[in-house]
């Protein structure tokens, strides 16, 4: 456990932009990718668990389809936003202020996870999160996130997204929790590729809005928890 602890660092990096996020990203993860193809040659690097805000972004997953942007470039700039293709799973999402993007770029294989069980931990911590709040979420069979009302067909909606990339087990891309998000922004583009199905927040949903920093202390808490406790 205290080895564990040691290799996991928790960084806010406050408002970031998106290509910028990437890139600290591909860093730490091809740190911990190139460790684990010669680990003889260098000490094992750190795991990190990140947080962050985007300026209003609209990205693609490697297999999601392009026609799930409802808008043109001339509208992208109209509405102060940017698009980028990235090579992480799932579909299209967005991302901007309001939004806790949780990015944790951690070797599963140490911390003898595997990567479903990985998907199912984020989803975890977001409903404990959710929970201490009286917002009850849960699971969707067939799909990833954080969901509420899911077996009502009309009032099914997601709170939470989830979308990775892994390598040798090394993990990087994340979550996006909707905390006092402007949901407009949904509007133009099909969540994840869902076309009937609804996005929400806690502010939304709890009608006014949070103590976004406390948000992130006691996610972080619940996550790093989670991570360091899951096979102990």
């Amino acid at each position: 456990m205290v080895e564990k602890e040691k290799q996991i660092l928790f960084e806010d990096l406050g408002v970031m932009d998106y290509q910028e996020a990437w890139d600290y990203q591909e860093e730490r993860f091809d740190a911990l990718v190139d460790y684990k193809r010669k680990p003889e040659s260098t000490e094992r690097p750190s795991q990190y668990l990140l947080f962050c805000e985007h300026p209003h972004v609209y990205t693609l997953g490697k297999s999601g389809d392009e026609h799930n942007l409802l808008i043109r470039q001339e509208f992208l700039k109209k509405i102060n936003a940017t698009y980028y293709k990235t090579n992480r799973g799932g579909d299209i999402t967005y991302h901007g202020p309001g939004q806790v993007v949780g990015y944790p770029i951690v070797d599963l294989e140490f911390l003898g996870i595997g990567l479903k069980q990985y998907i199912t931990l984020i989803e975890n911590a977001i409903i404990e999160l959710l929970d201490g709040y009286g917002i009850s979420a849960t699971h969707m069979e067939g799909a990833t996130g954080v969901w509420l009302d899911v077996d009502h067909p009309v009032k099914a909606r997601k709170i939470c997204a989830i979308g990775v990339r892994s390598g040798r087990y090394v993990t990087m891309h994340g979550f996006a929790l909707n905390v006092n998000t402007n949901l407009d922004y949904f509007t133009y583009i099909n969540p994840c590729g869902f076309e009937t199905k609804g996005v929400t927040s806690m502010e939304k949903e709890l009608g006014k809005p949070m103590d976004f920093t406390q948000i992130k202390e006691e996610l972080r808490t619940i996550i790093l928890r989670k991570f360091l406790s899951e096979n102990q």
